[in-house]
């Protein structure tokens, strides 16, 4: 048996191979694909040769990168974390044939997964799956952001997502698809106000479609109109929380200065390059500011037994059951079939073609 799988055989080079699919071994069980999310950061910084796996190695227990090798080097044969599948084959009691489920196996059109090493998080029948495709590793990004928030304000004392945002001001600065989940996530989780702020007028209008107030950064500077907007007491104006969800130093920047004083930006971007535009010695300094990593390979110390990936898996999927209607109409915004997967990569990361949620199909 054979799968199409999407390489990266380089950069700017993308192609569907054909390889033997893994064995079914007792204990594992065999998924076809039924839809691939694109998560277009992650997958076009290998098309484009900016991932930093691709040129040093990750030192693990040490937690550095160190010269010396790729940690993942071409070719890339398992790229993407958005997968729902439905199970075709079993020999393990765990996963039941005719199941469908999220999982994190990448672009191919099936996959042999032993369920002691591969998350397989079952979809409820009422559901979308094509959602699904947010429910094991998008979602959980997201939601590991109000996550860090909350432990922000509460330490280890997390009792719900909503712990860091309820009641509260909230700016999220980027408008991809992990921007407007955080940002639906805030809303759910009873966040006084929310406003998502990005230059790019096609993504404020989703936003906007999402029920998400917007503001333009490259018409009234947003720092002003939030800290006009946004008053605590004297000499305490702004956002008590910022998500920034947008890989560029101009981003986190701005998301300092929407900060009221003793603030904090929960980081959420993927960052390829420096940082030069970032002025430390500005509201940073001056206004007592804190910058928190919500990198989805850990949440809050502390908090790992009570809030693993599952109850995060659990908290994505009580989100699309709210808004799964609007994230169908208005944030996926093109179904591809999955032969078509190496141009629309490559016109992704050229910038020929324009997409906030590609999800490809068999």
């Amino acid at each position: 048996m054979r799968d199409r799988v999407v390489v990266v055989g380089g950069p700017g080079r993308v192609e569907l191979a054909e390889l033997d699919a893994p064995e079914l071994r007792e204990g594992t069980f065999r998924v076809e694909t039924l839809y691939s999310g694109v998560s277009a950061g992650t997958e076009l910084s290998f098309v484009k040769g900016t991932n930093p796996y691709l040129h040093v190695t990750w030192d693990a227990a040490l937690g550095l990168f160190r010269p010396g090798g790729a940690s993942t080097p071409y070719p890339v044969t398992r790229l993407g974390y958005m997968q729902v599948g439905r199970v075709v084959e079993s020999r393990t009691p765990a996963v039941a044939v005719g199941e469908v489920g999220a999982m994190t196996y990448g672009h191919r059109s099936g996959w042999v997964a032993d369920p002691l090493t591969e998350r397989f998080v079952p979809l409820p029948d009422d559901l979308d799956p094509l959602l699904g495709v947010y429910v094991a590793h998008m979602g959980p990004i997201c939601a590991n952001g109000l996550l860090h928030a909350a432990a922000d304000l509460c330490g280890a004392d997390v009792r719900t997502l909503g712990d860091g945002v309820r009641g509260r001001r909230v700016a999220v600065v980027g408008g991809g698809v992990v921007a407007l989940l955080t940002a639906l996530f805030a809303r759910r989780h009873g966040a006084a106000s929310v406003v998502v702020v990005d230059p790019t007028p096609a993504r404020r209008q989703v936003a906007e479609a999402l029920g998400l107030d917007t503001l333009d950064p490259d018409a009234d500077d947003p720092a002003v109109v939030l800290k006009t907007r946004w008053n605590h007491a004297a000499g305490d104006r702004g956002a008590d929380v910022v998500f920034q969800c947008r890989g560029q130093d101009w981003a986190l920047q701005l998301a300092l200065r929407l900060l009221r004083p003793q603030g904090t930006v929960v980081d959420l971007a993927f960052y390829q390059g420096g940082a030069d535009a970032v002025r430390l010695g500005e509201e940073f300094h001056h206004n007592g500011l804190s910058l928190r990593c919500a990198q989805i390979g850990r949440v809050p110390r502390g908090l790992a037994p009570t809030w693993d990936r599952e109850r995060l898996s659990a908290e994505t999927v009580e989100l699309l059951r709210q808004y799964g209607d609007v994230i169908r109409k208005h944030l996926i915004s093109a179904v591809v079939p999955l032969d078509e997967a190496p141009a629309l990569l490559t016109d992704l990361a050229d910038r020929r073609r324009t997409e906030l949620q590609v999800v490809l199909t068999p």
